[in-house]
């Protein structure tokens, strides 16, 4: 797009954000300077939207500009860290709800995705759609076998406006990157390409599909959450057939009442499923609205979540998993000078930052909320805070992290809803520390040792030369030694333990192998000489993985 074509666009936008009366939001934060110069051509507003809050006016100006608007804002009230709490609120509000297009459009597309007449297909499809967004809509239809369905379709031409809109959101970004004073801090270029990818995801169905069976396998017992069956021979990156689930949103509590649910076990239920996506799967539902959360009416005794939308998902680097799931376990135990040394050790934090001075930052923070009964602290809201005092700190806060945070939000929010009393900590602390002790047991550390084993062997003969080539090319200038002396040190520290593990492992490995052989080819020796060596394996194991980490 070149800077002329995004012109006219750019003056739509003018529009609508002084229509909304948005202008004050310029003047408050020296954004866009140059629209300033468009109210006298303009006039006044034609709707009176003065008596609505500023936030409101936002999320109506972003639905009105369209679907990469909408995103663009559904992000941003994922920065509750740079975000003020008003708009944040509001634009967590945004639905992307668009007039249907034809029927006729969306068979055609079924027909040209899966290469067949609909008739084929599916014993039925109904052309008028169920729901309707800005990136794809969805209609009912029946297999020949006579099960429901549901078919997900992609809007015609979505791409293409797509992408003539994300380039207009990076001109944004730009004039915002230039005029706005904090612009280091709220780096809107990178909310930008945080709206790319999202996009990106969402206009590849069969990726969605993908997410759909994984976090299906993930609750294969159906009992706390239930994930519909993806019909894989009927799906392709524009067209998604599900199967078709019944429920109340989470957010109808009457309907739920009426079902005879019992929301304080629902509610608790959610927290748990939340804790057990992220920790334990490291596979989470990162769009968990209520419009998407439902809950089974058919199960009162045994309440249990079904899931929709798997357009949004979740993963942490392992390394993140980790250390964020300490942070918490430190967090609910109020250990604040574990959680200061928790940040550095991860790299959240330069290793230059005092640590009693984080700490008594920290604590600041949460001991005002820890004067409450737990049952009225909001974690999210707690971790939001967090955030902001680690912004002073020279936080680098990991996309990733983000989208955590906003899923966070999302179930606390509909915990809340359903059970007003709920002591989020009481629910949550339980769940992870059992999460933690199996996902680190001696058991599992044994089994990742044995699924490390080859490819430690196939690396370990190559360490000495790797490295020893390496300093040749720093000595020799063709490369440049860019870490500091801590770096260099850390990485030196981790050769170290990982040769030690190798050590340890192969010689423990040895030792229980050359156990077992005697144990089994000359038990006329005794048992002592096997158990001494097996005794002697498991403490090389242990002399490797001593200080793992």
């Amino acid at each position: 797009m070149t800077p002329l074509a995004v012109v006219p666009r750019l003056l739509r936008v003018a529009v609508v954000l002084l229509r909304y009366r948005l202008d004050e939001l310029v003047d408050a934060t020296h954004l866009f300077r140059p629209l300033k110069l468009l109210r006298p051509l303009l006039g006044r507003p034609a709707v009176d939207v003065r008596p609505l809050p500023r936030g409101a006016r936002l999320r109506l100006a972003l639905t009105e500009l369209g679907p990469i608007f909408v995103k663009a804002g559904q992000v941003l009230s994922t920065r509750r860290d740079l975000v003020p709490a008003d708009i944040a609120n509001e634009l967590a509000l945004l639905q992307d709800q668009v007039p249907p297009f034809p029927g006729v459009e969306a068979r055609a597309i079924v027909e040209r995705e899966l290469k067949a007449p609909i008739g084929r297909l599916y014993a039925h499809f109904n052309e008028a759609p169920l729901a309707s967004a800005s990136i794809a809509q969805v209609h009912a239809a029946e297999l020949p076998d006579g099960r429901a369905v549901v078919v997900k379709v992609l809007r015609p031409g979505i791409d293409a406006k797509i992408a003539r809109d994300v380039k207009l959101l990076r001109s944004l970004g730009a004039l915002a990157n230039r005029w706005h004073p904090n612009a280091d801090k709220i780096r809107p270029l990178d909310v930008v390409a945080e709206v790319e990818k999202m996009l990106e995801n969402e206009l590849d169905l069969q990726r969605e599909g993908a997410s759909a069976s994984l976090l299906r396998r993930n609750f294969a017992s159906g009992v706390d959450l239930y994930v519909p069956e993806v019909h894989w021979d009927l799906t392709a990156q524009r067209v998604l057939t599900l199967e078709r689930v019944h429920g109340l949103s989470s957010d109808d509590i009457a309907a739920i009442d009426a079902a005879g649910i019992d929301r304080k076990a629902l509610a608790a239920k959610g927290v748990r499923v939340f804790y057990e996506q992220v920790f334990r799967d490291n596979f989470f539902h990162a769009d968990a609205h209520p419009g998407n959360i439902w809950v089974d009416p058919t199960r009162p005794a045994e309440p249990r979540f079904i899931a929709l939308d798997f357009g949004i998902m979740g993963s942490l680097p392992e390394a993140d998993q980790y250390w964020l799931a300490q942070n918490f376990i430190a967090l609910f135990e109020r250990d604040y000078a574990r959680i200061a040394k928790l940040h550095v050790d991860a790299g959240w934090m330069p290793s230059t930052v005092r640590l009693d001075e984080l700490e008594a930052a920290v604590r600041t923070v949460c001991e005002p909320y820890f004067t409450r009964p737990l049952s009225q602290i909001s974690l999210a809201e707690l971790v939001v805070k967090l955030f902001q005092t680690a912004r002073r700190f020279e936080l680098t806060l990991q996309p990733q992290l983000i989208l955590l945070q906003k899923t966070l939000l999302n179930i606390e929010g509909v915990g809340r809803l359903l059970d007003p009393e709920i002591d989020i900590w009481a629910v949550a602390h339980p769940v992870l520390k059992r999460i933690l002790r199996e996902r680190y047991s001696p058991l599992r550390t044994l089994r990742e040792v044995r699924r490390r084993l080859p490819e430690w062997f196939h690396l370990a003969p190559r360490l000495p030369e790797l490295v020893h080539d390496s300093l040749e090319r720093i000595a020799r200038g063709e490369h440049r030694l860019l870490a500091d002396v801590d770096t260099l040190s850390h990485q030196r520290h981790l050769l170290r333990r990982l040769l030690r593990m190798i050590a340890g492992s192969a010689l423990g490995a040895t030792l229980t192998l050359c156990a077992t052989l005697l144990w089994a080819l000359a038990p006329q020796h005794g048992p002592w000489l096997p158990l001494s060596m097996g005794v002697a394996g498991l403490l090389a194991f242990g002399w490797g993985w001593l200080e793992r980490r």
